[in-house]
């Protein structure tokens, strides 16, 4: 009986997994699917990056451009363009630029352009639970990472219910250190060119350019 009993709670844990799974599925891919629609994306947001051991507490404000894959980053002094080949980090307070082409792989982890579609490739997600914050309805998910090999455990993310949005997302970092961003504003469907995400040299004469291509 004890036997039976075991086996019958792991068979209602199993189950109750794979129905969190799809449950995270359908509302990642509502979330993947309503912002492939948009031509572009204007969102700014604020950052944070916590490591209790160490006592570190730092906070920015930021936003970013996206279109298609391409995106221009703004955050603690740093303004990272990337045009879909090329990546562009100009150092405002340095007068300095740094140009590279990322190898697949690095684009694949960093390119802030796929995180409505982080969830289809590498990970693992899990429903955790509904919460309210600041009077709207959250979803909570959790993606875990399927390469052992990355420098955090899981991301947390907190989707609206109501926009079918991101709200905010912590990657829960193996060495202490937690990053979370929080969408302040998101404005689909900006006016934007390719110059857009191009660091124009010609411009700024000023700034030293490091070309690692």
């Amino acid at each position: 009986m004890k036997n039976f009993f075991c086996f019958l709670l792991l068979g209602l844990i199993s189950l109750n997994v794979s129905a969190q799974d799809a449950k995270a599925k359908a509302i990642l891919d509502k979330v993947s699917e309503i912002n492939k629609q948009y031509k572009s994306i204007k969102a700014e947001f604020t950052f944070s990056m916590d490591n209790a051991e160490e006592d570190i507490h730092e906070i920015s404000d930021g936003s970013i451009l996206l279109k298609e894959n391409k995106y221009k980053l703004k955050l603690m002094g740093v303004d990272t363009y990337f045009d879909g080949t090329t990546q562009y980090s100009h150092i405002i307070d340095a007068e300095e630029v740094s140009i590279k082409e990322p190898d697949e792989d690095e684009d694949e982890a960093l390119n802030p352009a796929k995180i409505f579609s982080i969830y289809e490739n590498g990970f693992t997600y899990k429903y955790v639970n509904e919460v309210s914050e600041n009077g709207k309805k959250l979803h909570v998910i959790d993606l875990f990472p399927t390469d052992e090999e990355r420098g955090f455990t899981h991301i947390r993310l907190k989707i609206d219910q109501a926009t079918n949005q991101i709200s905010a997302l912590k990657s829960v970092g193996k060495d202490g250190n937690d990053v979370s961003i929080v969408l302040k504003k998101l404005t689909p469907n900006v006016s934007l060119t390719d110059k857009d995400f191009v660091f124009d040299t010609a411009a700024n004469p000023d700034v030293d350019v490091n070309d690692m291509r």
